[in-house]
C-alpha cells in the first residue's frame, strides 16, 4: 500500500511537471526570458571556449593590456553616418606579418612587413614598433620604413640594437647566457624616438604646407598637398641585418594608437570592455544560480520542516527565522566583506546566509497546509517516519513552486553582489559587471563622457535580472498551488 502511495505522488508529480511545461510554453514572457536566458549561456560558452582564460586571470594586470588604448570608444561609432571617423587602434604581431628572408655576404636579412588600411579622418595619437631578436657579440640592426599610398618610401628609424650585456634605456631588454652566449632582447621603438624624429627630418620639404618631425605620426600619415590624413593601403616594413650565425628574430609587431578599439572599447587601465563583459556573464550565472537554488532549497527545508512539526519545534524555528528576516541585509553583507573577505566564494556564501527566510514562510504556511491532506494523514498511520513523509509526500507537491522560486531569486543574488561590487566591496580580482561600473564610477566615466564603460554592464544586469524575472513570474502563474486552486474552484 505504501508503494502504490508513493507511485501515486510520483506520478501526479510527473503529470503537474508536464502540465507545467505545456501551461509555460503558452506564456509569451516566460519564452522571452527563456530567450535572453540562450543568449547568456552562450556568452557563457563563448567566453569559455573562444576567449583566452589568461585574460580572466590578469583581469587587474596592466602589464598584460600594455597593447591596449587608453579610453578608447568602441569601432563600430565610425559606422555611424554622422562625425569624422577616429582612427583606430591597431595591434599586430609577428603572425599577422609577412615575412621575407635573404642572405647576402654572410648578412642574414630578414624583413617582416605588416599592411594597413587608413580610413579615418584623423591622425593616430601615436605608434610604436615591437621586436624581439637573439644575438651575440655583434648587435642586429633595425631599419623601419614607411610605404605610402602615394607611392613614397620614408624610412623611420635606423639603428643597431644594444650590445651583449647592456640594458636598454627603458628596461626592457633580457639578458642571460645561451648557447653560444647570445641573449634575447625585447623593446620597442616609440614614435617620440628622437631616432624617429631625425629620420623624418629629411622629408619634411616634401609636404606643401610642411610638417613638423616632433609630430612623427603627422608626417607619416599625411597628404603632401594638404594637411589631411592620406587614405589608403599602407605597408611598414621592419628589416633586421643578422650578422651572426644562429642569430634570429623571434618576434615583431606594430601597433597605432587610436581612439576607437574592439566591440566595446577600452577602460581607463586599457582592459577590453568586451572581454570583461563576457567574462562576467559566467560569473554572474554562477552567483545567481548558486545563491538562489542554495537559498530556496535551505528556506523549503526548514519551512517544511517547522510546519510538519508544528508546535514548539514551529514556533523555535520561525522565531529563527524572523530574526534573520529582521535584519539589515545590505549593512551586514558590508560589514562581513569587510571584516571576513571579499572572495568571490564568500560573497556568495554571505548572500545565501541572507536569501532563505522568504521562502521559508512560503514553504512553511504550504506544509501547514499540505500535513493534513488524506493521502500524509494515511502515511502517518502506516508508521512512516517523519523525513519520509517530508521527502516523498511535501516536498514533490512543493517542487513547481520552488523552480518559480529559484528563477524569481536570481535577480536579487546578481544585484547583490552588483551592489557590493559598486560599493568597491567585491572581489576585485574578478571581472563582474558590478566591479565594472565601481571602476567606471571611480574614474569619473560619466562626467568624461565615456559612456561604452557604463551602459553595457548595466544593461547586462538589467537583462540578466529580466530574463529570470520574466521566467520565474511565468512559473508561478502556472505552479502556484494557491492560485491554482482558486482557479479549479471558480
Amino acid at each position: 500500500m505504501s508503494g502504490a502511495g508513493g507511485g501515486g505522488a510520483a506520478a501526479a508529480a510527473l503529470l503537474s511537471a508536464a502540465g507545467i511545461a505545456k501551461e509555460f510554453r503558452r506564456s509569451k514572457s516566460g519564452l522571452a526570458g527563456v530567450a535572453i536566458l540562450a543568449g547568456l549561456l552562450a556568452m557563457t560558452a563563448y567566453a569559455a571556449t573562444a576567449v583566452p582564460l589568461e585574460s580572466f586571470q590578469q583581469w587587474n594586470n596592466p602589464n598584460y593590456w600594455i597593447d591596449q588604448p587608453k579610453s578608447a570608444a568602441p569601432a563600430w561609432i565610425n559606422n555611424l553616418p554622422f562625425g569624422p571617423k577616429a582612427p583606430e587602434h591597431v595591434v599586430m604581431h609577428a603572425r599577422d606579418a609577412q615575412k621575407a628572408v635573404s642572405e647576402e655576404d654572410g648578412v642574414l636579412t630578414v624583413t617582416h612587413s605588416y599592411r594597413v588600411d587608413v580610413d579615418f579622418d584623423e591622425y593616430p595619437s601615436d605608434f610604436m614598433f615591437l621586436y624581439s631578436a637573439r644575438y651575440g657579440a655583434t648587435p642586429p640592426a633595425l631599419q623601419v620604413e614607411a610605404e605610402r599610398p602615394d607611392g613614397r618610401t620614408f624610412q623611420v628609424y635606423f639603428n643597431s640594437l644594444p650590445p651583449v650585456g647592456q640594458d636598454s634605456s627603458d628596461g626592457s631588454g633580457e639578458g642571460g647566457e645561451g648557447e653560444g652566449k647570445k641573449v634575447e632582447f625585447s623593446s620597442r621603438v616609440f614614435s617620440t624616438d628622437s631616432a624617429v624624429a631625425e629620420s623624418l627630418a629629411q622629408y619634411a620639404g616634401e609636404f606643401a604646407y610642411g610638417q613638423d618631425p616632433s609630430r612623427p605620426q603627422s608626417m607619416v600619415f599625411a597628404d603632401t598637398e594638404s594637411n589631411r590624413v592620406l587614405k589608403g593601403t599602407y605597408v611598414f616594413r621592419e628589416t633586421f641585418l643578422l650578422f651572426e650565425d644562429g642569430d634570429q628574430v623571434t618576434d615583431s609587431g606594430l601597433i597605432l594608437g587610436g581612439k576607437v578599439y574592439g566591440l566595446m572599447g577600452t577602460d581607463e587601465l586599457r582592459r577590453d570592455l568586451a572581454t570583461g563583459i563576457l567574462w562576467a556573464a559566467p560569473v554572474a550565472l554562477f552567483i545567481g544560480l548558486t545563491v538562489s537554488i542554495a537559498s530556496v532549497l535551505i528556506g523549503l527545508l526548514y519551512g517544511v520542516v517547522a510546519g510538519y512539526k508544528g508546535r514548539r519545534t514551529d514556533e523555535g524555528l520561525m522565531r529563527i527565522n524572523d530574526v534573520f528576516y529582521s535584519l539589515p541585509t545590505l549593512p551586514l553583507l558590508v560589514i562581513l566583506s569587510v571584516t571576513v573577505g571579499r572572495s568571490i566564494f564568500l560573497i556568495t556564501g554571505f548572500l545565501v546566509i541572507f536569501g532563505w527566510v522568504g521562502m521559508a514562510k512560503v514553504s512553511r504556511s504550504l506544509a501547514l497546509q499540505i500535513k493534513n491532506l488524506q493521502y500524509v494523514e494515511a502515511a502517518r498511520l502506516m508508521g512512516q517516519s517523519d523525513m519520509k513523509i517530508i521527502m516523498r509526500h511535501i516536498v514533490p507537491q512543493l517542487l513547481p513552486l520552488t523552480f518559480a522560486s529559484i528563477a524569481i531569486a536570481v535577480p536579487g543574488a546578481i544585484l547583490g553582489e552588483a551592489a557590493l561590487s559598486f560599493l568597491g566591496l567585491g572581489d576585485p580580482s574578478v571581472p563582474t559587471w558590478g566591479q565594472m561600473l565601481h571602476d567606471a564610477n571611480s574614474a569619473g566615466a560619466a562626467v568624461r563622457g565615456l559612456w561604452w564603460w557604463i551602459i553595457p554592464p548595466g544593461v547586462m544586469i538589467a537583462l540578466t535580472g529580466l530574463a529570470f524575472a520574466l521566467i520565474g513570474n511565468a512559473l508561478d502563474a502556472v505552479a502556484n498551488p494557491v492560485r491554482n486552486r482558486g482557479r479549479r474552484s471558480g
